[in-house]
């Protein structure tokens, strides 16, 4: 285990999800995974970019409000605060129109995230900040300076690059897929899909990744380290909406695996507990306190 500061910093988009009737709600994959990280007691920045806006500022004010920091959120006076039309399917499944040419595609490398990620015990990415190259490029550099990488796979068509999941892949420490990204990952390296475990042994083989998480929704989740797998399923809850599930589920990951003497099971039941807590909730980011989430743990006595 890696024992330093308990502090993370998250890299990627901040945005408003508008859903149907116009509700507008911070979000973006990586803030997702800041917020809950900061609900759990984590010190957490968040690099990205807001655009010098109205909605820039009030999406900065929400930020600190919610006692995440912020210094490491760029103001861009070029491109807009970024925004994503967000629907819900008859099955709770949320989908999204992701706008090109926001303030996140943007974000520039400098001495405040250069030290942010130093100083931190993990840096959490996705795929989706790597499409544009100014992004892409802060984001390679970042990871040069991170000890313990965290790349949340997190695919949006047709917003990736296969070629550049490969290169982010030789480069990480811990990957999150969820069962359909998994299936595509090998697809994309040429394999026939066999067994999970033999998939995720392909993979930590190929890019020389220790560890990797598979989510699978209402079938649970697997984790892999360099000694074993572990397999454990998910906690029976009424699904609200799934909007942020994932981004919870590897926070409350994250924020176990660096508490010193955390088992694996230990871990992955923070993994699961956090994730259903989130997932019978509206919203990605609901409001909340690490106390109810413990009181939720306690009467879910959740047992692998």
């Amino acid at each position: 285990m890696i024992d330093k500061k308990n502090k993370i910093a998250c890299f990627g988009e901040v945005l408003w999800d508008i859903f149907p009737g116009g509700d507008r709600r911070a979000g973006g994959a990586p803030f997702n995974v800041a917020y809950h990280l900061s609900k759990m007691g984590v010190e957490v920045n968040m690099i990205s970019s807001v655009g010098d806006d109205e909605l820039g500022r009030e999406l900065l004010q929400k930020i600190e409000d919610w006692k995440i920091h912020s210094t490491g959120i760029q103001v861009n006076s070029a491109y807009p605060t970024s925004t994503v039309v967000a629907t819900i399917d008859e099955h709770n499944d949320a989908h999204y129109d992701i706008v090109r040419e926001v303030a996140w595609d943007y974000i520039e490398v400098n001495a405040i995230n250069q030290a942010m990620v130093n100083e931190s015990d993990a840096l959490v990415f996705g795929t989706l900040a790597t499409r544009n190259t100014q992004s892409k490029n802060t984001l390679f550099e970042l990871l040069e300076n991170s000890s313990y990488n965290v790349f949340d796979i997190n695919l949006r068509a047709p917003h990736y690059d296969v070629h550049v999941i490969k290169d982010l892949l030789h480069k990480t420490q811990l990957a999150k897929f969820n069962k359909a990204e998994l299936r595509m990952m090998i697809d994309f390296m040429g394999k026939s899909y066999t067994t999970e475990e033999d998939c995720v042994s392909f993979l930590q083989d190929t890019f020389g990744m220790n560890e990797v998480i598979v989510s699978k929704g209402s079938k649970g989740a697997l984790y892999a380290d360099r000694h074993d797998f572990y397999s454990i399923s998910t906690i029976p809850i009424e699904v609200k909406d799934t909007v942020g599930s994932g981004d919870s589920f590897l926070a409350g990951f994250l924020s176990k695996r660096f508490e010193k003497g955390s088992s694996a099971i230990e871990i992955m039941n923070q993994a699961v507990s956090l994730g259903a807590f989130v997932t019978a909730r509206e919203g990605a980011c609901p409001d909340y306190s690490k106390a109810d989430f413990i009181a939720f743990q306690k009467e879910s006595a959740h047992k692998d």
